[in-house]
This record gives C-alpha cells, sequence and structure tokens, in this order.
C-alpha cells in the first residue's frame, strides 16, 4: 500500500531532473510533503485493508465516519452494551453510505444512515461505543488537485536542503521562502475538513 500521492518521476520532472543523484531526498520530500498535505485536509488519500473501527452514534440515524473509500463496508452494533456486535445489518435494507452521488464525483463516503425503519442504538452507555465499522478507510484514488499540491510541496521542501534559515540566495541578492504556497493551499483547500469524526 503506497502512502504517497505523487512519484519520484513526477518531481523529478518538474525539477527538470534526470540523473538519481538526489532521489533519497527527493523521496524523504515526498514522503513528508504527503504527510503535510494530510495534516492539513485533516484526512488521508490512499485506502487502508479492511479494518474495524468502534464508533458512537451521532444520533438514532445518522453516524458520522472518516472517509469510507468503496461499498465494501460491514456494519454491526452492540445492542445491549455488552461489548459484543452481535447483529450485522444489510446495506441497502438497513442503511446507506451517504452522500449517495459520492461514486459519481469520486469522493468517499462521509456517514453512515438508518434506513427501513430500522435506529441505531441509544447511548445508554456513553462511554461505551455501539457501532463497528469494517471497510476501507481513505480514498481511492489521490485526486489531481492533492497530486499536483504534494509535488509542489516536494519541490519546496527539495528545495530547502538549499536553503539554510529559508532563505535562498542567488549571487548577491537573497530571497525568503514564503511559510505557504497560495497554489498549494487553493489546491488543497477543497478537501479540507476541521474535524475528523
Amino acid at each position: 500500500m503506497t502512502t504517497y500521492y505523487c512519484t519520484l518521476a513526477e518531481v523529478k520532472a518538474a525539477l527538470r531532473l534526470t540523473d538519481d543523484v538526489d532521489d533519497a531526498l527527493i523521496d524523504r520530500s515526498i514522503e513528508a510533503a504527503s504527510r503535510r498535505a494530510d495534516a492539513y485536509c485533516g484526512r488521508w488519500f490512499y485506502k487502508t485493508a479492511q479494518t474495524a473501527i468502534k464508533l458512537y452514534p451521532f444520533n438514532y440515524y445518522n453516524v458520522p465516519v472518516q472517509d469510507i473509500a468503496n461499498t465494501s463496508v460491514t456494519v454491526q452494533t452492540d445492542d445491549d452494551g455488552d461489548g459484543t456486535f452481535e447483529t450485522t445489518w444489510t446495506q441497502g435494507v438497513d442503511y446507506q453510505l451517504e452522500p449517495l452521488n459520492a461514486a459519481l464525483d469520486s469522493r468517499p463516503y462521509r456517514r453512515i444512515v438508518a434506513i427501513g425503519g430500522k435506529t441505531f442504538p441509544s447511548q445508554a452507555i456513553p462511554e461505551q461505543p455501539l457501532i463497528q465499522v469494517t471497510a476501507q478507510w481513505g480514498w481511492n484514488a489521490v485526486p489531481d488537485d492533492v497530486r499536483e499540491a504534494t509535488v509542489l510541496l516536494a519541490m519546496r521542501g527539495f528545495a530547502r536542503y538549499n536553503a539554510a534559515l529559508g532563505i535562498v540566495g542567488f549571487n548577491d541578492m537573497a530571497i525568503q521562502v514564503r511559510a505557504v504556497d497560495p497554489d498549494v493551499r487553493d489546491m488543497l483547500n477543497q478537501y479540507r475538513i476541521m474535524a475528523v469524526a
């Protein structure tokens, strides 16, 4: 499973480099840029293996979730608060993933909604999660804007190796490197979430 949002070849092409002298440094810059995009957006853009997590319902009908990559999901509930998730729900009958147009927009699912007269268990034991969701978390594919932002961030990270204290020198001139690249910010802003469910 790769967690990088662009390739070594893409960054080297952008830097106009054809040798492999700095490949290790560029690779580290790509990893750092990918994690920086994650931190800025409050989410990640790779897809995990099937992983079960325990959640609290927002209310009887709605469970907000971290990004779910696809519809291969198992929802189970602990109906009596004993720590065992004994009831498995049926997708399309007991619950649906939303937003409904997520696949059309190449975006992840962000909530699970009870349907067909079903409700999620009440929080009789508030400190105990009553829902378990097994899914592939994240995104099926890295969005184009995120890939391009990561290329720019990796280029910047690589350039910093030659810019002591954030100052780039050219003969008798010096330019200070800005803290936030406005192009990167603009590309990532549409993917930013302020709170992670």
